[in-house]
């Protein structure tokens, strides 16, 4: 067995092109969700867990998260970035923060999730078995691409021609230090090939974490869905201003954001400092700039 996990590496580096424009404005890890940005979710979850140290990689809009962590922690615990002027991808990623990671294991978790699973039956799932990597994985998703045998992931989009998928992966896992050895130093490379790897020689773990809410908000679609979880969040912002004569229905309005009189708002996310004009109708939309918003909008980002 081994020592408990207290590291974790949180990817901060993508581009988040699914959610242009609004990752113009702000990298994915950072945009708000329920009046937060979407990292201190997952800091908090990782804090919950037991996690007092992370790493955190960069690549698109740096100085934004030096603007959020001006101190270099979080809640006391601290935060050390690597920036990426060329993206290293997931395998990359790890291996530039080789001499952080030492001879610890760590949790790795991806920025642009939101979710409530269990984190410390993954820490222990993966500190009782004897696996280089252990991952964390759903009964239920969108992308059924893990094959699994007891507690033992099999295949990976059937690349190994062992199995079909049959289980999501969520964008979390633990892996142990010497998983570094598996991944070529200064390349841009993913860690799926060293991943199946592992699954040839029997040694890529399984969670399956099928409690709590796991979302993707990789997309614009499900960044809008994840407003309409219940018990992540209040709607609306106590430093928010609504006209007595204003609707908002299933929509989150975040701090100083404004809606006049008469306007209607409808499944839509309202950055901090947003302004809804009197009379305006805004259905499925994202206002994530402070210029007025008037007008009728569907499926905006304004």
């Amino acid at each position: 067995m081994s020592a408990p996990i207290t590291k974790a590496f949180l990817l901060g580096a993508g581009l988040g092109t699914r959610l242009r424009p609004l990752t113009e404005a702000l990298p994915k890890p950072l945009i708000p969700v329920f009046h937060r940005p979407l990292i201190h979710h997952a800091l908090d979850h990782c804090l919950a867990a037991g996690i007092k140290e992370f790493a955190i990689n960069t690549h698109h809009l740096p100085e934004k998260w030096d603007e959020l962590f001006p101190t270099g922690e979080y809640r006391g615990a601290p935060l050390t970035f690597f920036h990426e002027p060329t993206l290293l991808e997931t395998g990359g990623g790890i291996k530039n923060i080789e001499d952080w990671i030492g001879e610890d294991s760590i949790l790795v978790y991806n920025g642009d999730i939101l979710t409530t699973l269990d984190l410390d039956r993954l820490l222990a799932t993966h500190t009782n078995l004897d696996r280089s990597v252990t991952l964390a994985i759903r009964s239920t998703g969108h992308a059924l691409h893990i094959a699994v045998h007891d507690e033992q992931v099999t295949d990976i989009h059937q690349l190994l021609e062992v199995a079909p998928g049959t289980h999501q992966f969520t964008g979390l896992y633990c892996i142990d230090p010497g998983f570094l050895s598996r991944i070529p130093p200064h390349e841009k490379i993913s860690v799926i090939p060293a991943f199946l790897e592992l699954a040839r020689e029997q040694l890529l773990g399984a969670s399956i974490r099928d409690e709590g809410i796991w979302l993707d908000l990789g997309s614009r679609e499900s960044y809008l869905t994840a407003h309409l979880q219940q018990g992540l969040g209040g709607a609306l912002h106590p430093e928010a201003h609504l006209h007595s004569t204003a609707m908002v229905e299933a929509s989150a309005v975040g701090p100083g954001a404004s809606i006049g009189a008469d306007a209607a708002v409808l499944n839509t996310i309202l950055w901090p400092n947003a302004q809804v004009e009197s009379g305006a109708q805004l259905t499925n939309c994202i206002v994530y700039t402070s210029i007025p918003v008037s007008g009728t909008h569907h499926n905006a980002d304004l």
